[in-house]
């Protein structure tokens, strides 16, 4: 049906849903694996107790604001490659592979060296208690160092993902899941007596705690980007490198990456650097808060996952749509992808609701942040399906090179409707005041991309 697509063949209505379903449904699992990943992470530092729980909630935005750098780079190349496949130009699109390589690499090598920098300071520019600061600043510390790790990895399943390939991206990244729960389970905790199916098991391990965390994601990110990468290089019928092939950078794909990539950069800057700002409106609050936020935030995720899994297939078939000068394809693959995902997202709000007391129990053994865990995510579910909304919406839009207006409709939402509605509603009401403010920026936020969609504007957008 990508063939049919790129040669201007008609696809019906049905064909449609199809290849739309057919793309997403690797891609929700790739998403739905990462946040498995973060689940294992968040349940085996809980079981440490809510200072270790508190110490890496602490400092997640931030490192969310590094990878979310490293994947606009990504973003910024992957895009122009969808264009050029679906102008059944193969060869250029394999060229703008080659150079993503050498560039992205120098701008991960970059965050690195920011990230070494302020690892020993951050928790104390968060507020944090004196007994998280050595824990968070070892975790963002080794974070930091995997960048160059994570923005291969984003960079080589984006230029997968791009051509249509959603399947090998989806299996090493559930692949990369494994790997975590193997490496964590021996760098987290001490040798220790396991019992099970009535006998017992010596089980090897470091006890290294918080650090183990990051160093058992890290080495699980490095196994995975290893794969990936030869994969495209080796394997992807698109993508093989062949012999005498230019790896030099040339100015021009420099230069539509970063007007493709800088919006998404500065979004992902902007918008985690609210983030951050909630995390420090949450920190007074004390370590119990701080940590039921960090776990309800990964606990929504996997409500949401699956909106960006969907949103990762629209950005794919609107830029083959568009590189292909089809702009009817391109309008429907818009609409069609985003109430597939407000639909899908209802329905995992709903399970959400119903499956909350279940979800923080994975999570903590702790009562009371079991139990503000509970009570905020409960509130953030009626922000499901316009959340969904929103990022459908941002993907399919940013896969036709309009990367600047959905940047802007972000930045305004996030930091002129959440950030001061929690400021207001923290006082009253703690954690659940800012929860409340998140969920009515969602809504808001929803509702402004869809009008932006309906509008239709953004088909007008030149692609690159």
């Amino acid at each position: 049906m990508l063939t049919q697509l790129r040669q201007g063949e008609e696809l019906t209505l049905r064909q449609q849903f199809r290849l739309i379903c057919t793309l997403s449904i690797p891609a929700i699992l790739a998403q739905i694996s990462s946040i498995v990943m973060q689940y294992i992470d968040a349940s085996m530092v809980g079981s440490l107790g809510a200072e270790a729980s508190a110490s890496i909630g602490l400092v997640s935005t931030s490192a969310w604001l590094f990878s979310g750098i490293c994947g606009a780079t990504a973003s910024g190349f992957s895009i122009q490659t969808a264009h050029c496949i679906g102008a059944g130009d193969i060869r250029k699109a394999r060229g703008v592979m080659r150079q993503s390589f050498s560039s992205a690499l120098l701008v991960s090598l970059f965050l690195m060296l920011c990230g070494i920098l302020i690892a020993g300071r951050l928790p104390v520019w968060l507020g944090a208690a004196p007994e998280l600061r050595s824990d968070a600043s070892r975790y963002f510390l080794i974070f930091a160092c995997s960048l160059p790790i994570v923005q291969i990895n984003r960079l080589a399943g984006g230029m997968l993902q791009s051509s249509g390939n959603m399947r090998t991206p989806g299996m090493l990244n559930i692949l990369m899941c494994m790997l975590d729960v193997v490496f964590n389970g021996l760098l987290i905790f001490p040798p220790r007596e396991v019992a099970a199916a009535g006998m017992t098991f010596h089980m090897p391990g470091l006890g290294l705690g918080v650090v183990g965390a990051a160093l058992g994601t890290a080495l699980a990110q490095l196994v995975t980007a290893v794969l990936m990468t030869g994969y495209l290089c080796f394997r992807s019928d698109l993508f093989r490198i062949r012999r005498g092939e230019c790896w030099r950078p040339r100015r021009d794909c420099i230069r539509r990456a970063l007007r493709l990539a800088l919006p998404i950069g500065l979004e992902n800057v902007m918008m985690c650097g609210a983030m951050i700002a909630t995390t420090r409106i949450v920190a007074p609050l004390g370590a119990a808060a701080i940590a039921a936020n960090s776990f309800a935030v990964t606990a929504e995720s996997l409500c949401y996952m699956p909106g960006y899994g969907i949103a990762e297939a629209a950005a794919a078939l609107t830029g083959q749509s568009a590189g292909a000068g089809r702009q009817d394809l391109t309008r429907r693959f818009a609409r069609m992808a985003v109430w597939i995902g407000v639909g899908i997202m209802a329905l995992t709000g709903a399970a959400m609701f119903a499956g909350a007391p279940f979800m923080m129990s994975l999570l903590t053994p702790e009562e009371e942040i079991r139990q503000l865990g509970i009570r905020i995510l409960r509130i953030e579910v009626f922000a499901e399906p316009l959340y969904a909304a929103s990022i459908v919406a941002s993907g399919a839009l940013r896969g036709t090179g309009d990367t600047m207006i959905p940047s802007v409709m972000n930045f305004v939402s996030i930091w002129f409707v959440r950030i001061p509605l929690a400021l207001l509603l923290v006082a009253g009401c703690g954690l659940s005041g800012v929860w409340i403010a998140m969920c009515l920026e969602l809504c808001f936020r929803g509702t402004i991309f869809l009008i932006r969609l309906y509008h239709e504007k953004w088909l007008k957008v030149s692609r690159t």
